[in-house]
């Protein structure tokens, strides 16, 4: 029987399969994934390397200054306010003074009613010693005790105006509130002919001494931090650096577990158990040297690189 396929495909003998050739490509691929990998871990090891060896450093600083809150302990009316906002003042510089009449009176009162205990004393000392002297035919003993008791009464009487004009006298002298440091008055919003207010703060100053830079740490950089090492922080819109060294980490942090709700039971967030962030710790920088020109400034933004 002729082969009708031949006849039909007459180049079919020509087209045969042929098994597929190994090329370059399919071995390529997986050489080239492994030298990805390869250098993927090593630019991983080089960092974590780096940041481990490297000088610890933050973003996550804040300076910080202490600010004393000044309060009237007396009330009245404010007839003297001689500081503006920002002012720089100096230490034992008035700030305020409160109407003194009412105070100066009581001085005056408190003057009087000692002058009068301390004669109604001496009368009660003097009938005391006349009734001592007598003998018992002329008075008796319970009389002498109680003309004896009469004139420690009038003692008492004279110890108590004594305290009441010393506490005339403080008053008096507090209707004078003066700076009890060099600093800036910040934020000032009495006004003169304000009634003040005992108790109710009146005016604030950020003491001009006490400038420090807050750094916030991850914790993993502790090891790499000791009391005493320089520090250079870079203030934000300040092209120079700050020189200060480290005056200390903070032994403590809030945490959010511990705190007990209104029953009293510990409030636990839940969390992710594959996400660990690493907790911020503050480091107190002190600063040494503050260039000229630079206006310091309680809550500006800065860089702490710790150096080596």
């Amino acid at each position: 029987m002729p082969d009708q396929t031949s006849d039909l495909f007459p180049h079919a003998e020509k087209l045969q399969l042929e098994p597929p050739r190994h090329g370059a490509a399919p071995i390529l691929v997986p050489v080239l994934l492994t030298l990805c990998l390869v250098v993927a871990a090593a630019l991983c090891g080089w960092a974590a390397w780096t940041a481990y060896v490297s000088p610890p450093w933050t973003r996550d600083g804040t300076v910080r200054a202490y600010v004393v809150t000044l309060t009237p302990e007396v009330f009245g009316r404010i007839v003297r306010l001689p500081v503006a906002d920002n002012q720089f003042v100096r230490k034992g510089d008035t700030l305020m003074e409160i109407d003194p009449t009412d105070y100066a009176i009581a001085v005056q009162t408190a003057e009087a009613n000692l002058d009068q205990a301390r004669a109604n004393a001496a009368n009660k000392q003097e009938e005391a010693k006349r009734r001592l002297a007598l003998t018992n035919l002329s008075t008796s003993e319970e009389e002498r005790q109680t003309y004896v008791s009469a004139a420690k009464a009038a003692d008492a009487a004279v110890a108590q105006m004594l305290a009441s004009l010393a506490q005339a006298k403080v008053n008096l002298d507090r209707t004078r509130i003066i700076s009890p440091v060099d600093g800036y008055v910040t934020n000032l919003q009495t006004r003169e002919g304000n009634y003040a207010i005992a108790g109710q703060h009146n005016i604030s100053l950020v003491d001009a001494a006490s400038f420090w830079v807050d750094g916030y740490f991850e914790e993993t950089e502790l090891h790499a931090i000791h009391d005493g090492d320089a520090a250079h922080v870079h203030l934000m819109g300040w092209p120079g650096v700050v020189l200060g060294h480290v005056a200390g980490v903070a032994r403590g942090i809030q945490v959010a577990n511990a705190t007990a709700d209104a029953s009293g039971l510990a409030s636990v967030n839940p969390i992710f158990t594959w996400v660990r962030l690493a907790q911020r710790v503050p480091v107190r920088i002190a600063i040494d040297t503050v260039p000229a020109g630079l206006r310091l400034v309680a809550g500006q933004t800065a860089s702490v690189e710790i150096v080596r």
